[in-house]
């Protein structure tokens, strides 16, 4: 159609068409135009498939289901391997003793024995264990607690303990009578410088002994009731019964004595004949 002017042409469908004629009651002019209707084509050949797209957002937690059925009890597995050796038990309890076994043979003869040497012997250990035995007894009935023992002496026939244990005079030898003994009576040097000494290495200064004139004024006799007759170690200037109140003895760590009141409070010394156990 080249060389002629057309007039513009309208692209319509048939639906367009019909609702145009319809608006203007007229038909459209003659003039020149074109007209194309469009129709459905023919469904075309299927694609190719496109690439996979990325994953999409998680989804909200569906609800929880059902508690399933319980399942059916397996077959029981084979028996695994032997574990490490534990450590060992507490010792059990001795059981009873077995029946005597049979009587074994008789042994060789032994060798002739020099007898009196071991006889010997024997008495003198025999004399030892009887003076252990004594000492066990005087222990375990003459001594105090350990803290109220300053510790033992002992000489030929006597043993003495210093108890650090402040008591009345009266009470002291009811104290030693209680364990065998009395309140010491030193009736010669030897044993009066032993008992000084003793209360030397204590560290203490005083103590009362079983001296005491308390049945007769001025009459000083041992605990025991027996006289002072051979030995005394009286301080220069003592016995003065000071205040008309001093009717018991006491030993100062040089060995001399002094009297003093019965009722004062202090440390004594018990002794103990050693052949009285």
């Amino acid at each position: 159609m080249s060389g002629e002017k057309l007039m513009p042409c309208v692209l319509i469908t048939l639906l367009g068409l019909t609702l145009m004629e319809s608006a203007h009651g007229q038909h459209m002019s003659d003039e020149p135009c074109s007209v194309q209707i469009l129709v459905p084509g023919l469904k075309g050949e299927e694609g190719e498939k496109g690439v996979k797209g990325a994953p999409g957002r998680p989804g909200r937690m569906g609800p929880p289901g059902e508690i399933g059925h319980l399942g059916v009890k397996g077959q029981k597995g084979i028996m695994g391997h032997y574990g490490k050796i534990g450590p060992s038990g507490v010792k059990g309890v001795k059981g009873d003793m077995g029946d005597a076994g049979s009587r074994g043979p008789n042994g060789d003869p032994g060798v002739p024995c020099e007898c009196t040497p071991l006889r010997k012997i024997i008495g003198e250990m025999d004399i030892l264990v009887t003076q252990l035995s004594n000492e066990l007894k005087f222990i375990k009935n003459a001594l105090p607690s350990p803290a109220a023992v300053a510790g033992i002496k002992e000489t030929d026939s006597k043993v003495y303990l210093l108890v650090k244990e402040e008591k009345r005079y009266t009470d002291a030898e009811v104290y030693c009578q209680g364990r065998g003994g009395h309140l010491t009576m030193p009736k010669d040097e030897g044993a009066n410088a032993a008992i000084a000494g003793y209360i030397t290495e204590a560290g203490l200064s005083r103590v009362y002994i079983g001296i005491n004139d308390i049945d007769r004024e001025g009459h000083f006799t041992y605990v025991d009731n027996s006289p002072m007759s051979t030995f005394s170690k009286w301080r220069e200037g003592e016995p003065n019964n000071a205040y008309d109140d001093e009717d018991c003895a006491e030993m100062v760590a040089v060995g001399d004595w002094t009297d003093v009141a019965c009722h004062s409070t202090m440390y004594f010394v018990c002794e103990f004949d050693k052949d009285s156990g």
